[in-house]
């Protein structure tokens, strides 16, 4: 009988292999890369792919990120056995997770781009992605558990299929960005074809405890036509293009959604506190300035209680809410009275405020005229208002517009109570069931409230 190699002969051969493959031309290692492909687009049925949502469910996914980063040398064993960061506790970061046979197997997070930038930022410029139309969001996280390391890609595949399906139908984000060590950059590049960011490797990312790191970039819109360009022909099971863009895996769980939000956040108050308090130092760790970003996300009563405590909170929290935004992916069409008739204009709405909206169109709007607006909310929500643009400039052949409101209806007034009053994304789901009050109130009132109270008047449409 074979005596069994060390750990230690294991990672010498490795290592070695390694070596001689970097011998080879980059044409060669990327096309050796997608040979190893093998898309299932039948899994076995015990897998399944959602968002994490509840406590076990991240616990798990924290845990096996943590095995994972420290097995690798990418930070040192917290006593908690737990990896959560400050970006996990951001309702603009979405965890996904695979499962099989109801145990967490692999997770990965998507981080859009809030008040707290992303963790790459700190070392990759990202200029040049700013100056394109889209959000960013960086893809951080990922872990395997390791009885699934050597499957084939039985839970990596699915997991980053379901990341990409995500991020371009749900997550309204037009570029991925990426830190990575660089043993593992070629397999995003030849595969997924990321683009490395000018600033090729940081020697110490302080993120990963030090370890090297290469940034790099993906423009989605641009993805999809070379996946095409590239993987059209091959076979079903190699085929990225197909599996990516057209399959649909009946493992994946989508998220359902009232409103036309991008986010779904599930942190509730008792989550955070359990997360970034009892387990782990998170919060104990913040800098002031981060504190200060955190009060002004979490602005409810019972998010209050969980948060670090901030010096001079109300001033400083308050400033930072007068400009808070909530992002949103809605359909809209402007229709302006003309002499001739009337002129219809297709808007997509990007950004709420207290005060108004943000949305882009191909065509130009007038300024500072009212017109009639259909915003179409959620599947089944639609909204008519009497709007104004108000500023307006032109990127990349997309006008875009700041927009003002007159006296909203009843379903704008639910929808930015909705986001107003909630966290996560239950409580938009069930936006109805806390906002009956509200509802009761509106149809009785003479004076509309929230949004219209006290900011606009008959004179502002003159």
């Amino acid at each position: 009988m074979k005596k069994p190699r060390s750990s230690g002969t294991r990672k010498l051969l490795h290592q070695g292999l390694r070596k001689l493959f970097a011998f080879f031309p980059r044409r060669i290692r990327f096309s050796i890369y997608r040979s190893f492909v093998q898309c299932d687009l039948n899994p076995d049925a015990r897998l399944v792919l959602k968002i994490a949502e509840t406590r076990e469910e991240l616990q798990a996914c924290f845990k096996l990120l943590h095995d994972a980063y420290v097995g690798s040398g990418f930070m040192q064993p917290d006593p908690s056995g737990l990896r959560a960061t400050i970006y996990h506790a951001l309702p603009t970061t979405t965890t996904l997770c695979a499962l099989f046979d109801g145990e967490v197997v692999g997770t990965i997070s998507l981080i859009r781009q809030s008040a707290f930038g992303f963790p790459l930022q700190s070392v990759f410029d990202l200029t040049e992605i700013h100056a394109e139309r889209g959000k960013i969001a960086e893809i951080s996280a990922l872990a395997v558990h390791p009885k699934f390391r050597k499957s084939g890609g039985s839970i990596l595949f699915p997991l980053m299929k379901f990341m990409y399906q995500y991020s371009t139908t749900f997550f309204d984000t037009a570029h991925l960005v990426i830190a990575v060590n660089p043993d593992r950059i070629e397999m995003y590049e030849s595969l997924l074809f990321f683009k490395r960011l000018k600033s090729h490797t940081v020697e110490k990312y302080d993120f990963a405890n030090g370890a090297p790191a290469i940034g790099a970039s993906l423009n989605l819109a641009e993805a999809t036509k070379i996946f095409k360009k590239v993987y059209s022909g091959k076979k079903i099971e190699k085929n990225l293009y197909s599996y990516f863009i057209k399959a649909r895996l009946k493992n994946i769980i989508l998220p359902t959604r009232r409103y036309f939000t991008t986010n779904d956040p599930v942190m509730t108050a008792d989550m955070l506190d359990y997360f970034f308090n009892q387990r782990t130092q998170v919060f104990q760790n913040l800098t002031e300035r981060e504190k200060v970003l955190l009060d002004s996300i979490y602005d409810l009563p019972e998010y209050k209680a969980v948060l670090p405590k901030v010096a001079m909170a109300d001033a400083a929290s308050r400033i930072l809410r007068q400009h808070q935004r909530y992002s949103l992916k809605c359909r809209g069409q402007l229709t302006l009275d003309q002499r001739d008739g009337h002129q219809q204009i297709e808007l997509q709405l990007v950004e709420l405020s207290d005060d108004g909206f943000q949305a882009h169109a191909k065509t130009e709007v007038p300024l500072n005229i009212w017109a009639g607006a259909q915003i179409q909310l959620g599947s089944t929500e639609a909204s008519s208002l009497q709007v104004m643009a108000v500023r307006g400039e032109l990127h990349e052949g997309y006008h875009y517009y700041g927009f003002k409101l007159a006296e909203p209806d009843l379903a704008w007034r639910k929808f930015v109570n909705a986001l107003k009053s909630g966290t996560t994304a239950k409580d938009l789901d069930n936006a109805t069931l806390f906002l009956l009050d509200h509802e009761a109130r509106a149809h009785n009132a003479t004076v509309p409230f929230d949004l219209a109270e006290g900011e606009f008047d008959d004179s502002d449409r003159r």
